[in-house]
């Protein structure tokens, strides 16, 4: 295999980032950014980010997750806490959080704190999922090897059994984590490759800006 990608070439011409434009607040631009993204269209899943945390083996790790809340206090979403990007976090909470929308040529990666929920906020959401989202949390042990794809279709057929027309508990091992930000990179692309890359950092309790080279 040998695969030449040195001819890709794309002009980034959309938009710019300026400091005069910024609001005082980071989450207030990433809120703007979103409902932009949201409104232009062209992507499917505007709340897909890449967390990415240091794993207990060493090695960083970067997988996609979905952004299901966001508030001046931080970003919310959900997953097993065994799984294994819930073990790196209860090792080491300090995460990174990415977001990139093609569509209006923009970057914004979140340097934070992730700390798990109240488990009631939790449970509402987990009460508000689909039932076979609901199932799914139960019968996948999320990260753990498996035998096969079958073991896991058996069981999810007979946890369906088990909770027809029963309320389905939320495993104790699932729940929410929210991040709190340290730091945000938002990135406009330019032409040139000279992008636009502000940065928001915490100075005496509160938000600094500082423009990066690109």
């Amino acid at each position: 295999m040998n695969r030449d990608l040195t001819a890709y070439r794309k002009s980034y011409e959309k938009n710019f980032l300026e400091e005069n434009d910024l609001p005082e607040s980071p989450f207030m631009l990433f809120s703007n950014w979103f409902k932009e993204v949201e409104e232009k269209g062209g992507v499917e899943e505007a709340n897909a980010m890449t967390i990415t945390t240091a794993g207990v083996d060493g090695f960083p790790k970067a997988r996609i997750v979905l952004l299901k809340h966001f508030d001046d206090k931080g970003f919310v979403f959900y997953t097993n806490y065994n799984s294994e990007k819930g073990k790196a976090i209860a090792n080491n909470n300090k995460v990174c959080i990415s977001f990139f929308w093609p569509n209006l040529e923009r970057q914004i990666i979140i340097k934070g704190v992730a700390e798990k929920i109240d488990k009631e906020k939790s449970l509402k959401y987990f009460r508000s999922r689909p039932r076979g989202s609901q199932i799914g949390a139960l019968a996948s042990n999320q990260s753990e090897i498996i035998l096969s794809r079958t073991e896991l279709e058996n069981k999810l057929k007979s946890l369906e059994d088990e909770y027809q027309d029963k309320e389905i508990p939320m495993p104790d091992s699932w729940g929410g984590y929210q991040i709190q930000p340290v730091e945000f990179e938002f990135w406009q692309g330019r032409p040139n490759r000279l992008h636009d890359r502000i940065r928001f950092f915490i100075k005496d309790h509160n938000w600094k800006t500082t423009r990066l080279s690109p």
